[in-house]
């Protein structure tokens, strides 16, 4: 088996990008020079640096932990005990240390994978992204330590800014594509998945684009305007997932505290006010005409409970309006929050299931509950949300993941095995 042995949890990687290549093309060379020749290409290759066995700890944290929460960057954070002094940026004969350039290998910006081997010894990405931040700490009659702070693509979102442009009324997906694909971004395509969105966002000179726009922000609005999920998957891709998305797939995944399925041993229970949604406001940029849907037996019980959405992208007041009433929720209902277990509990089957649950992902979560009157079992089916990692050689990796309840949107879908029966569920519209 490839990597290293994780204590009952299987076997991982953590990659490091060491600023080098390896099989690059060179002229006048046998066989490095020899055309037609699929192993050395004319860049080279990256050369990544194997670093987990001297890591202390790694995090991984994605997503968000509540549905009304913004998506924001994916991160990592591993530390390194670094006994002969390898990870030091100042340290000259370090093998990362690149003596043609006088600086170090090791370096911010560098590409970082987290991957863990399925019990087929397939290659599962955990996190992928990039290095941030080296924090090396010197220990007197100690060992030192470098801690490394990584994140995903979105943090290379965060720091590019748009130029001024038009736009065309189109829909959320398309225009997420539209902007990934200008220059001043150029993300690439085949680090995208991208499912067609459905609503439509404007077009008119309210909503060009002005100069210095953030660009992780707008996409954010987009994705306000859609209500449905944007995301850095495990494996690197720029995922988008319209306002039904999760609805069309089964749960992956069934933890349950009987020991017939995946066991947990950490589960939270939310009932709260913040649940309800009683007045929504949406007003689209350009217009002084906010659309106000009130759901008047609520407020009657709970008083007003207000969600506000301002300059929003879509493209008329129908549209504002019909998502004002989308975002009603009138009764707070209990729920299960999230549900974290440790892969050294599980067979292996059931680690090379939990390992990988990402944002999106439908789960079955159901607990027995014991009391006076007897004993209930509540099970509920659920959508990630976030999804956080916790991973140590000698004790193990942990999983915590959010949820939040999956939404039902009655809307025939063509072609669809369920969502594509004329009935009283699935209505035109």
């Amino acid at each position: 088996m490839a990597g290293v042995a994780v204590v009952g949890s299987g076997n991982y990687e953590l990659f490091i990008d060491t600023g080098f290549v390896q099989d690059a093309f060179l002229l006048d060379e046998n066989p490095q020079g020899v055309l037609n020749n699929t192993q050395y290409v004319l860049d080279g290759t990256t050369n990544f640096a194997g670093v987990l066995e001297g890591c202390v700890g790694v995090n991984v944290r994605r997503g968000r932990r509540d549905q009304g929460d913004q998506f924001g960057t994916g991160t990592m954070t591993f530390t390194l005990s670094d006994t002969s002094g390898i990870f030091n940026p100042f340290d000259e004969l370090s093998p990362y240390f690149d003596a043609a350039t006088a600086q170090p290998g090791l370096a911010p910006m560098r590409k970082v994978e987290l991957v863990r081997y399925d019990d087929l010894n397939n290659a599962e990405y955990l996190f992928k992204g990039y290095i941030v931040n080296y924090d090396y700490n010197f220990a007197l009659g100690g060992i030192d330590t470098v801690t490394v702070f990584c994140a995903d693509d979105f943090y290379l979102l965060s720091q590019t800014v748009l130029d001024e442009f038009n736009v065309s009324e189109e829909l959320t997906s398309a225009r997420l594509t539209t902007v990934l694909d200008l220059p001043e971004v150029n993300f690439p395509i085949a680090q995208r998945a991208i499912t067609t969105g459905t609503q439509t966002l404007g077009g008119a000179a309210a909503f060009i684009i002005s100069q210095g726009t953030n660009v992780l922000n707008y996409c954010t609005n987009i994705n306000d305007a859609e209500q449905g999920r944007l995301f850095m998957s495990r494996d690197g891709l720029l995922t988008f997932q319209p306002r039904v998305g999760s609805t069309l797939s089964g749960s992956v995944a069934d933890f349950h505290d009987d020991g017939t399925a995946i066991v947990f041993n950490q589960l939270g229970i939310s009932f709260e006010a913040d649940q309800v949604v009683n007045r929504a406001v949406v007003q689209i940029l350009g217009s002084n005409n906010p659309q106000t849907a009130d759901d008047a037996a609520s407020q009657a019980k709970y008083f007003i409970q207000t969600q506000s959405i301002t300059n929003s992208l879509l493209h008329n007041d129908t549209a504002a309006a019909t998502l004002a009433s989308y975002l009603l929720e009138g009764e707070p209902e209990p729920r299960y929050t999230s549900v974290g277990t440790a892969l050294n509990m599980l067979t292996t089957a059931q680690r090379d299931t939990v390992a990988i649950i990402d944002i999106g992902d439908t789960i079955t979560i159901e607990k027995t509950f014991t009391s006076g009157a007897g004993t209930t079992e509540l099970a509920q089916e659920l959508s990630v949300e976030g999804v956080e990692h916790t991973l140590n050689i000698g004790d193990g990796h942990k999983i915590l993941l959010f949820t939040s309840p999956t939404t039902i949107v009655y809307e025939l879908i063509l072609n669809d095995a369920i969502y594509g029966i004329l009935d009283a569920d699935n209505v035109l519209g």
